[in-house]
C-alpha cells in the first residue's frame, strides 16, 4: 500500500495549486487522485474548443440538475471538468475575482483571515497580469497568466459605447480598485492557448520527484481510524476497475469541487444522519454537508443583427478555414477567443450599495439560449445575472453507489429578492441592446421578445430559458463550529474530524460577485500556507475608497 504525506482528491483548480505549493518542500510527498484522464485533448487547449468540451463526457462529468421551482420544469445541464485542471480545463477562461465586500462578508461570518485585505496578497501571488492594473491589486510574477481580450469587434465596441450612454463607465480593470463598469473581459489565455490550473501549476510540479499524479482514479471512500482520516479508497479505471488504497501520513485533502466533495463526504459517512441512513451508510459524523448550494442563474437576451457579420457566420465554411489559419500561424483570430467578450457590472436599482448585476456580451447567439450550440442566423447575446443570490439548494447522494451522479438541486430564484434582481437585469440587457450606438446593427429582439414588458412576463421568460453560469459553490461552507450550517472551520478543517480538509469552491460561505475560478485558486493558495504552518502573507494596505 502506497503512503504519502498528503493525498489530494481532485486535480481541479484547487488541487493543482495545492500540489504546486505543498510539493515545494522536497521532503514532502504528494499524491493526487483524478477521476478523469490527462488533459491531452487539443480542444482543452484551443480556447474556442470550449464549445466542444462542453459536452465531451470523456473529460466532463456532464451532470444534470433537478428541475427547480422556477426553472419551468427543466433539468438544467451542469458541466464540470473531469481531467487534469478540472473545470479550469473546460471553462470559459474568465478571470474575475469579485468585490471587496464579498470577502469582508466571509470574515464577518466568523472566518478569521479571509477578509479582502487578507486574501488580496494571495490573488497577487498567483497571477502574472499582462496588461492594465495597479500593482497594489495585481500580481506580475505568478504562474497564472491573465490577459485582456485582444479581439476588437465593432459590435463589442458599440455595446460598450451603449453602456456609456446609459451612465455605465468604462473600467480598465474590474479586478482592481472597483468592479463597476464595462470593459473587454480578462481571461486566462496566453498566446492563443488556454492557461489552466494544470498548465500553470500542476504540470510544472509534476517534474518534481515528490509529486505522484494518478489519473482515472475515481475516489470511492475516505478511510478513517476513529475520527482521523488516514487514506482514500479509489477505483483505478473507474467503474469495474481495480480497487486501490492509498494512505496519508499527514492529511487527506478533498478538492473534488462543489458537487463531488459533498458526495464523497456523504459516501464516507459524513453528513445528514437521515440521508446517510436512507442509503444504508453508517453515520460517522453528522454535519450539514451538501446544504447551501448557490449558483448564478442567467437568462440570455438575444437580438438579431443586420449589416454586419457575427461569430455565427465566421464559424462556417471558408470563413472558419481562414480563422483556423490565423490561429495556426499566429495564435490569433476567432479560435483564440473566449465565449464571452465584454463584461459589464452595474446596479439592478438605485437601492443597491454596489453592483449586484453582472452582464456579459457576445457578438453571437446560441440555440435555445444555451451556450455551446451556435445558431445559424446572426445574433448578439447579453447574459445577465444576480451577483449575490439569496436562494440556496443542496447536493445529496442518490444512492450508496459512488459512481451514481449526485442529486443537484440549486433552487434558482427561490428567494423573492433574486426574482426582483433577475428581472432588473433583463430590463437592463434590453436597454443596452437597444442603445443608440448599437442601432445600426440591431434588427429586433428575438428573446424574450417585444411582447414581454411586465415584471411577471420577464420573470416567466427567465424561468423558460435561464441557465446556470457554471459557478456552483457553498456546499461545504466555512464557518464557526457553533453555527448550524458550517462544514469546515476557517483553517478548512472538517469540524469534529482530524486529518481532513476540504479545499475548493464548496467552502465558500456565500456566493461571490464573480466567476469562481480565480477565488478557488486563491482559497487553495492560502490553504497551502495554513497546511504548512507558515505565517500568512501580510495583509494588504488598501485605500479606503476601494470597493473592488
Amino acid at each position: 500500500m502506497d503512503r504519502f504525506d498528503y493525498v489530494i482528491i481532485g486535480a481541479g483548480s484547487a488541487g493543482c495549486v495545492l500540489t504546486s505549493r505543498l510539493s515545494e518542500d522536497p521532503n514532502t510527498s504528494v499524491c493526487v487522485l483524478e477521476a478523469g484522464p490527462s488533459d491531452w485533448h487539443p480542444y482543452i487547449h484551443l480556447p474556442a474548443g470550449f464549445i466542444k468540451t462542453f459536452h465531451m463526457k470523456s473529460i466532463n462529468w456532464a451532470y444534470q440538475q433537478e428541475p427547480g421551482p422556477w426553472t419551468g420544469g427543466r433539468s438544467i445541464y451542469a458541466p464540470r471538468g473531469k481531467t487534469l485542471g478540472g473545470s479550469s480545463s473546460i471553462n470559459g477562461h474568465i478571470y474575475n475575482r469579485g468585490q471587496r465586500m464579498d470577502f469582508d462578508t466571509w470574515a464577518q461570518m466568523g472566518n478569521r483571515g479571509w477578509g479582502y485585505a487578507d486574501v488580496l496578497p494571495y490573488f497577487r501571488r498567483l497571477e502574472k497580469r499582462v496588461g492594465e492594473g495597479e500593482d497594489i491589486y495585481r500580481g506580475r510574477e505568478g504562474n497564472l497568466i491573465v490577459t485582456t481580450m485582444n479581439w476588437r469587434d465593432p459590435l463589442c465596441e458599440a455595446f460598450m459605447e451603449g453602456a456609456v450612454s446609459l451612465g455605465i463607465p468604462r473600467n480598465p480593470d474590474y479586478n482592481g480598485k472597483t468592479q463597476e463598469g464595462v470593459s473587454y473581459c480578462q481571461r486566462t489565455i496566453d498566446k492563443g492557448l488556454r492557461v489552466s490550473g494544470s498548465t500553470a501549476f500542476l504540470k510544472p510540479a509534476m517534474k518534481r520527484p515528490n509529486v505522484h499524479v494518478h489519473t482515472h482514479a475515481h475516489a470511492t471512500e475516505i478511510i478513517f481510524e476513529g475520527k482521523r482520516a488516514v487514506g482514500v479508497r479509489y477505483m483505478k479505471g473507474g467503474r469495474g476497475g481495480t480497487p486501490v488504497e492509498v494512505r496519508a501520513n499527514k492529511e487527506v485533502i478533498l478538492s473534488g469541487g462543489t458537487y463531488n466533495s459533498p458526495q464523497l463526504l456523504q459516501l464516507s459517512g459524513i453528513g445528514s444522519p437521515d440521508l446517510l441512513q436512507q442509503h444504508g451508510i453508517a453515520v460517522r459524523h453528522a454535519l450539514p454537508v451538501g446544504e447551501g448550494l448557490q449558483d448564478h442563474y442567467a437568462p440570455r437576451t438575444v437580438a438579431r443583427v443586420k449589416d454586419i457579420k457575427t461569430i455565427n457566420e465566421l464559424r462556417r465554411g471558408l470563413s472558419l478555414w481562414i480563422e483556423a489559419l490565423k490561429w495556426a500561424t499566429a495564435r490569433r483570430g476567432l479560435l483564440s477567443l473566449s465565449p464571452t467578450m465584454v463584461y459589464c457590472f452595474w446596479h439592478s436599482g438605485e437601492s443597491a450599495e454596489s453592483s449586484d448585476l453582472q452582464l456579459t456580451f457576445t457578438p453571437a447567439s446560441y440555440k435555445e439560449g444555451v451556450q455551446g450550440q451556435l445558431e445559424d442566423e446572426p445574433g448578439m447575446t447579453v447574459a445577465s445575472w444576480q451577483q449575490r443570490p439569496e436562494s440556496r439548494g443542496y447536493v445529496r447522494i442518490r444512492s450508496s453507489d459512488p459512481f451514481a451522479p449526485p442529486i443537484i438541486q440549486t433552487n434558482y430564484l427561490d428567494a423573492e429578492l433574486d426574482r426582483r434582481v433577475i428581472v432588473g437585469g433583463m430590463k437592463l440587457a434590453r436597454r443596452l441592446l437597444k442603445s443608440a450606438p448599437l442601432s445600426p446593427y440591431y434588427a429586433y429582439e428575438d428573446f424574450p421578445g417585444p411582447n414581454v414588458n411586465t415584471d411577471d412576463e420577464f420573470l416567466h421568460a427567465a424561468t423558460e430559458r435561464g441557465t446556470t453560469t457554471f459557478h456552483p459553490g457553498c456546499t461545504c461552507r466555512m464557518g464557526p463550529a457553533d453555527s448550524t450550517w458550517a462544514v469546515v472551520d476557517d483553517q478548512l478543517r472538517v469540524h469534529g474530524l482530524e486529518g481532513l480538509r476540504v479545499i475548493d469552491a464548496s467552502v465558500m460561505p456565500r456566493m461571490i460577485s464573480a466567476n469562481l475560478n480565480a477565488s478557488t485558486m486563491m482559497i487553495a493558495d492560502r490553504a497551502s500556507d495554513l497546511i504548512r504552518g507558515k505565517a500568512p502573507m501580510e495583509a494588504a494596505r488598501i485605500p479606503d475608497a476601494a470597493v473592488a
